[in-house]
């Protein structure tokens, strides 16, 4: 499902709360980010935010459900498979203070990830 432009804008004020969040499509869904950051996206018309086994929990036991996504080729190609991005708690959606708070807490989650990750290696350009 290809992301309105109405439920981008919704996902933007609801995280203003958080400073300069932007929304970029990417395939058919769209991304939320902090800077360079992505914390959050949307799709299949809800908020998923990146979590990790505490934040997780958390939302799950706040009414979360994690993201379902079925890799279109490769290993695993059209089995669903479930992500590190759980939905916004429903009672989250308007209350624009909770979700922020929801937010900054993936966007901590999402922080982490990206430094721990393997240090990228840039090519020389001849």
């Amino acid at each position: 499902m290809s992301e309105s432009a109405a439920m981008m804008a919704f996902a933007r004020d609801l995280f203003s709360g958080m400073g300069m969040v932007e929304v970029r499509r990417f395939f058919s869904e769209a991304g939320l980010y902090a800077g360079s950051v992505m914390f959050g996206l949307i799709a299949d018309g809800r908020i998923y935010l990146k979590t990790d086994e505490a934040l997780r929990a958390e939302m799950a036991a706040a009414g979360g459900s994690p993201w379902l996504f079925a890799p279109p080729r490769g290993p695993g190609a059209g089995v669903l498979q479930e992500t590190s991005y759980m939905s916004l708690p429903s009672a989250s959606e308007d209350d624009p203070e909770e979700a922020c708070a929801w937010g900054r807490r993936a966007l901590a989650v999402a922080e982490r990830a990206r430094n721990a990750g393997p240090k990228r290696r840039r090519r020389d350009r001849a």
